[in-house]
């Protein structure tokens, strides 16, 4: 089975999802978007995953890549494939199967607990991973659930956290892949967002002390993912 992944800025990576394929020696490639790089053939690929960056959908002006990768975007969804989409990867997701993506009431930035719809709960693919888990954020903006689509999971700062359509577009608003390092370059690059506040806004501190539950978020991604590549792997 192979991978590729979409990479908007350089801070922040497919993280603990190189370390799954790796682990189950799929193959995988990215496209850094922000370099310009060329897209890949359609051809190249079973599962896509696109990846969060602090930009939104509708900054085309400022990033210009942004109207070539939804064009990819839509193509890769009309030939089928099975895409996961992360932070603004899901966002983008929504955008192009035609739903709103907007300003978030709060920003949510930090460690928060997501919880499975009942919807969720009993879908294949989430239906092993535990009812409410600490997971982490960093986004102002939310999209809506797209037409078809199934709302998976939801936190007490914004409604729609997960969804699902088609069996194979999954969006997520949270972070399971990021580990310590990834963390550790969004306070770097992005920690001007901190100094706003907020009710969901922790400060660095608290975002970067030790004790925070990694390897849990790893084992509920690995859980969620290898859930992913068995349905791949049946269609294909």
């Amino acid at each position: 089975m192979k991978i590729h992944y979409l990479q908007h800025v350089p801070f922040e990576t497919p993280g603990e999802i190189l370390t799954w394929a790796k682990e189950r020696n799929y193959p995988v490639e990215g496209t850094m978007m922000f370099n310009n790089e060329n897209l890949p053939n359609l051809g190249e690929f079973d599962l896509l995953f696109v990846m969060g960056g602090p930009m939104g959908v509708h900054d085309e002006k400022q990033y210009p890549w942004l109207k070539e990768e939804k064009s990819f975007l839509k193509q890769a969804i009309e030939s089928g494939k099975t895409i996961v989409g992360i932070c603004l990867g899901a966002q983008l997701l929504a955008h192009v199967l035609g739903a709103s993506v907007r300003k978030n009431i709060v920003k949510e930035i930090g460690w928060f607990p997501v919880s499975l719809t009942p919807i969720g709960w009993e879908l294949p693919l989430f239906r092993n991973l535990p009812a409410t888990f600490d997971a982490f954020h960093w986004h102002g903006d939310t999209f809506e659930i797209p037409e078809n689509g199934l709302q998976i999971a939801s936190s007490e700062a914004c409604a729609n956290q997960a969804f699902i359509a088609e069996d194979r577009l999954i969006g997520l608003q949270f972070h399971l892949e990021i580990g310590r390092n990834g963390v550790e370059r969004l306070v770097r690059h992005c920690g001007n967002e901190l100094l706003e506040g907020g009710e969901y806004v922790q400060g660095p501190e608290v975002i970067l002390e030790e004790g925070r539950n990694y390897g849990s978020m790893k084992t509920i991604l690995f859980q969620l993912l290898d859930q992913v590549a068995s349905t791949v792997k049946a269609k294909n």
